[in-house]
């Protein structure tokens, strides 16, 4: 069987740790040829190196995805590289300042909206605009089960409203967009061993075992087990899936 992405041309933000780190390798693996974009230079650059010592075509565009200026010409920069724009990972947020809401800055705020949902927006506006000129692609945000559920008592508003937008976000695009052969997906992890999850365990928010604790399987998952349901949702195996918030979460929303 041919790799699932073999001879697409892919784009992922957040590419310099945990999960878009994750997925560079295994779109790569799966045949894409890779632009990778994050603030992280010294990072995003290392993963870029890392993919092609393994065989796989890479290239890093610094991008700060807030930036409406830098979005467009990372979108520009992977046209001008490939000719064209098959997928895209927008994997890009942070988690912010965790406070309870009645104690949270309305700077935190903006900053965690800016980046998660802005973010976005501002990923696909130009993506889409690339696909539409092409006659086709397939997107997918990274949301979380926090853009399906609350995050019970963890005081984190501003990080579950960003990723209640992001689903929505998604959602929608998908219907504007499905009569041009553009699929708009979203995958949503659960509890994932990434250097995020690793902050908020070291800052005392919440502790490994209580984390193990909520999953069914009773495990954190790998970053690569996002990454591979990210790599199918972009692949022509989800061809007939669109506008859909897939929860990767070891059944942490089915209890």
């Amino acid at each position: 069987m041919s790799p699932i992405l073999e001879g697409k041309t892919a784009l992922i933000t957040g590419a310099a740790s945990g999960i878009g780190a994750a997925a560079a390798r295994v779109f790569s693996r799966h045949g894409a040829r890779l632009v990778l974009a994050d603030i992280d230079d010294e990072g995003g650059q290392s993963v870029a190196e890392g993919v092609a010592k393994n065989g796989g075509e890479a290239m890093f565009v610094h991008t700060d995805i807030t930036s409406d200026r830098e979005v467009a010409a990372m979108v520009q920069a992977v046209v001008a590289a490939y000719g064209r724009l098959d997928c895209a990972f927008n994997n890009a947020a942070i988690d912010g300042a965790m406070a309870p809401l009645h104690e949270a800055s309305a700077e935190n705020w903006e900053q965690v909206l800016r980046v998660n949902l802005t973010g976005v927006f501002l990923c696909l506006k130009h993506e889409i605009a690339q696909m539409l000129r092409q006659g086709g692609g397939s997107i997918v945000n990274t949301a979380s089960v926090a853009g399906l559920v609350g995050a019970g008592t963890t005081p984190a508003s501003a990080y579950v409203a960003s990723k209640h937008g992001v689903v929505g976000l998604t959602r929608q695009a998908a219907l504007e967009y499905a009569e041009q052969r553009i699929r708009v997906n979203a995958v949503c992890p659960g509890a994932v061993r990434t250097p995020m999850t690793q902050e908020a365990i070291r800052q005392g928010l919440i502790s490994l075992e209580d984390i193990v604790g909520l999953q069914p399987v009773k495990r954190l998952a790998a970053p690569e087990e996002i990454a591979e349901s990210a790599a199918w949702l972009c692949s022509g195996l989800s061809s007939f899936i669109t506008g859909h918030a897939m929860a990767v979460d070891g059944g942490w929303t089915a209890q």
